[in-house]
């Protein structure tokens, strides 16, 4: 059996080295213990080129040849995967937040307890997780979702584009504002990606899915014996993002009281750890996002006025992708290529008809949902092309039920000769006219809607004597 993880243990003292290292051993990992920093920093270059290397390394803050906290800021510039956990003897606030702030993931104080043990390292592992995410995302960041690349010409998303380049490199906090799956994550890692800090953390939390009683240790972390169950001191999201840019999504369901604390931290970059009496300053570029109406909860007092104010500074409203028909065509093609890649397969694209089908469709998960729609769609697909059989049978029945039925009116009169042509000249003016009128003469928003691109909607307008201008005399 494959072992759990690759721990690396480092103190000067064998003694304790070796005990922690078979602890883990124990535990079922893989655990090597070592003496000084030049063994450390031989033994995870010697594992980093084997090609398996080390997690997670434990290293005590007093070591000879160099302190702990240098060997700490080695390791993360030669090892930047690898998540530290600092020990002591001699256990003070103002070292701990020493050491986290020099990238430590956490802090214990000998002697050490088993139970402690297990807990930092299961944190340590979830931080050397995120770090490879990080990598990847910041990858396909690069690769895919720099603003240069990004999938979207709807004239709104263009809008919020530049904005996101005019705003990524000062630390001016952003509130972001849309229906869930609009993509408010993706543009909050936007900023991030194209901002001066694109190197150093990007953290993220839903406010909404912590239960209110934990969301204050969350946010600003804990001390241990803070709180029943907290058996070891924790770090928050603004601690973790210290540097680098902290999304927080769904502020909308943020009490008032934790409105509060967030308007302390925002205005002044100061918090205090729960059950700690010790100032934390951090300096931390703060993106919001609510999928509620943030003006309407201050209106009904459900949300603080003042902390309103002080996030409502860059405003970015994310349209809905129902409402964004003209970009659905590409961001399927986007979302296959992607699978294409994930799944070490070839796709052609999309048949007409399921393109249609996707068209057609109101999406109320958004492009999340469109997104599941096309990754369903690969994984069960046997063709190249993906087809209308493809994809999930609410998606195939909402098109049937909502296509466009075409009812060409005949006059009981004598029938004048006409080619085809233009006989279908009829229908198709009093379609497009219908659809103009539908969306306030509102070219851009039409041509989206009809699926063509606004140059081929203004020459069937002069094909078919369209004038806009007389309309708007008419009206």
């Amino acid at each position: 059996m494959a072992p759990k993880a690759h721990i690396l243990v480092i103190d000067d003292d064998p003694i304790v080295a070796d005990s922690i290292a078979e602890f883990f051993i124990a535990e079922g990992h893989a655990a090597v213990s070592v003496y000084s920093p030049s063994e450390a920093l031989s033994e995870l270059s010697r594992a980093a080129s084997s090609g398996k290397p080390y997690q997670v390394a434990m290293c005590d803050i007093n070591l000879p040849e160099m302190g702990g906290l240098d060997l700490l800021r080695e390791v993360i510039k030669a090892h930047g995967q690898v998540s530290v956990i600092m020990l002591t003897g001699y256990g003070t606030v103002e070292s701990a937040v020493q050491a986290l702030r020099s990238g430590a993931v956490d802090f214990l104080t000998k002697p050490i307890v088993d139970e402690e043990l297990r807990i930092s390292l299961e944190r340590a592992l979830r931080q050397h997780e995120l770090k490879r995410e990080n990598t990847t995302m910041k990858s396909r960041l690069e690769h895919s979702f720099g603003l240069a690349n990004m999938v979207g010409t709807d004239h709104r998303m263009q809008k919020i584009y530049e904005t996101v380049h005019a705003v990524a490199s000062s630390r001016t906090t952003v509130l972001m504002s849309g229906e869930s799956g609009v993509g408010k994550s993706m543009i909050a890692k936007a900023i991030h990606q194209e901002s001066n800090r694109s190197t150093e953390p990007y953290v993220e939390l839903a406010c909404g899915s912590i239960p209110e009683t934990l969301l204050e240790s969350e946010l600003f972390g804990h001390v241990k014996g803070a709180f029943t169950g907290a058996h070891a001191d924790k770090v928050g999201k603004f601690l973790a993002a210290d540097g680098g840019t902290l999304f927080l999504d769904e502020i909308n369901s943020a009490s008032p009281a934790m409105q509060l604390k967030l308007l302390r931290v925002l205005q002044e970059r100061k918090f205090e750890p729960v059950g700690s009496n010790e100032t934390i300053e951090v300096d931390v570029r703060v993106i919001l996002a609510s999928n509620q109406d943030l003006e309407q909860l201050v209106a009904k007092g459900n949300f603080r006025q003042d902390l309103y104010y002080r996030i409502n500074v860059v405003k970015i409203e994310m349209p809905p992708l129902r409402d964004r028909v003209g970009d659905i065509a590409n961001l399927a093609q986007h979302f296959l290529e992607q699978q294409a890649q994930e799944l070490g397969r070839q796709f052609s694209g999309f048949s007409s008809d399921a393109i249609d089908a996707l068209r057609r469709y109101d999406y109320p998960g958004n492009v999340r949902e469109l997104s599941n729609i096309v990754e369903r769609a690969a994984v069960l697909s046997r063709n190249q092309t993906i087809g209308l059989d493809d994809l999930p049978p609410h998606v195939i029945e909402r098109d049937a039920s909502s296509a466009p039925q075409l009812i060409v009116d005949m006059p009981d009169k004598e029938w004048e000769p006409m080619t085809l042509s233009e006989a279908m000249t009829q229908p198709e003016r009093a379609f497009i006219l219908r659809a103009l009128e539908a969306n306030e003469w509102n070219r851009q928003q039409t041509a989206e809607v009809l699926g063509i691109n606004r140059t081929t909607l203004y020459k069937k307008m002069k094909q078919l004597g369209i004038d806009p201008e007389a309309h708007a005399k008419a009206g």
